[in-house]
């Protein structure tokens, strides 16, 4: 059973959607290119109580990764993506060439591409470390004003630690 919440956080409302006490999607926003969780289930505050901590935690500079349980649901191809995303460290970035090679197709940019934006959960699994080969801060579902905080909030508080 789909249960959620919804926090506010410094880049707005966000939507966290579980099933069986694992992260299935942190929704910010409208993001179009993610499946329509019209049925979100049931508004339940109690859920992922230590998702909510971890991400205060995260936008007060006062973490660097996440330990909460995850179930995205995605093609195996995305699945490998997204987890190749999870390696990418804190206050840092990468290319979609850098993560079509991470997870061993150097030859698919754009399918690699297609599956950093269609990440269900943005943040946690951070589809916004990866930018254009040139440096360019590129598309993100969540919006590029969402990216740019993130960039900057995480190139700060690296210094910081």
């Amino acid at each position: 059973m789909t249960t959620h919440t919804v926090m506010d956080s410094p880049i707005g409302r966000l939507t966290l959607l579980a099933e069986e006490g694992a992260l299935v999607a942190l929704l910010m926003g409208e993001q179009p290119d993610l499946p329509r969780w019209a049925a979100c289930g049931d508004r339940d505050d109690t859920i992922l109580p230590a998702l909510r901590e971890q991400l205060v935690a995260y936008f007060a500079g006062q973490l660097r990764e996440f330990d909460v349980p995850l179930s995205p649901r995605g093609t195996p191809f995305q699945c490998a993506v997204w987890s190749a995303l999870r390696e990418v460290p804190y206050g840092s970035t990468c290319s979609y060439a850098d993560l079509a090679a991470a997870v061993g197709r150097p030859t698919a940019v754009r399918a690699v591409g297609g599956a950093n934006g269609r990440n269900p959960i943005g943040i946690v699994v951070p589809c916004h470390r990866v930018i254009g080969s040139s440096g360019s801060i590129t598309g993100y579902a969540g919006g590029l004003d969402r990216k740019r905080f993130l960039l900057d909030l995480e190139s700060q508080q690296r210094l910081a630690f």
